[in-house]
């Protein structure tokens, strides 16, 4: 069962979450099955946590995870209305926050990986 924030509980819906995901991706590369199987992701972890009784914030966190992997767009969509962006700063955030986790880290950048650029080698002059 779910718990939604007016306290009022019902039962867990693979379509509702899908349909929820649906508006996130409209006009997005994403396909009717990919939404199916984030559903089905999204129902395998709410039952994987044992609990009989989930608040709709849990099922949001649910879905954000595999929303980010399938479209990093839609995901700032649902995440803006989940997690209740009011600012432009709210986004700069998290589009930082995207980026940091797209970075792969420094060890496997090579030189200058810190963010610090490596001067260009010097033009050799030819006689």
């Amino acid at each position: 069962m779910v718990i939604k924030r007016s306290g009022v509980t019902e039962p867990f819906s693979r379509d509702k979450v899908i349909s929820g995901v649906r508006k996130a991706c409209q006009g997005r590369p994403v396909t009717e099955d990919a939404l199916a199987k984030l559903g089905q992701q999204v129902e395998e972890a709410v039952r994987a946590t044992g609990s009989a009784e989930l608040s709709t914030h849990d099922v949001g966190l649910a879905i954000l995870g595999p929303l980010q992997k399938l479209d990093l767009v839609a995901y700032l969509r649902f995440a803006s209305v989940y997690r209740a962006f009011d600012s432009l700063e709210d986004f700069e955030a998290a589009v930082a926050e995207l980026r940091d986790q797209q970075r792969p880290p420094a060890h496997d950048r090579g030189p200058g990986a810190e963010g610090v650029a490596e001067a260009p080698a010097p033009a050799i002059a030819a006689d």
